[in-house]
């Protein structure tokens, strides 16, 4: 069973919840999404750093529950 893109925003914004956040689903399939995220969180950060902070939000779930994830994370401007 897929994560549904509403699922990957919240648990996002609950992991980082000043999180601006947009999904897409990239294949139409309901298993193959890229996000964009915005937060204050990331200023300072490592582009590795900001994409661990999101991946923490799904634990063991991420490549299980959640296939694949394409992430743009950023500080905003």
């Amino acid at each position: 069973m897929a994560m549904a893109a509403h699922d990957i925003e919240k648990r996002i914004v609950a992991a980082i919840p000043d999180a601006r956040v947009e999904i897409r689903d990239l294949a139409g399939d309901g298993d193959h999404y890229a996000a964009t995220v915005i937060s204050e969180q990331f200023r300072g950060k490592t582009r590795v750093q900001q994409h661990q902070m999101v991946n923490a939000a799904f634990g063991a779930d991420m490549g299980t529950l959640l296939h694949s994830l394409a992430l743009q994370t950023k500080a905003p401007d």
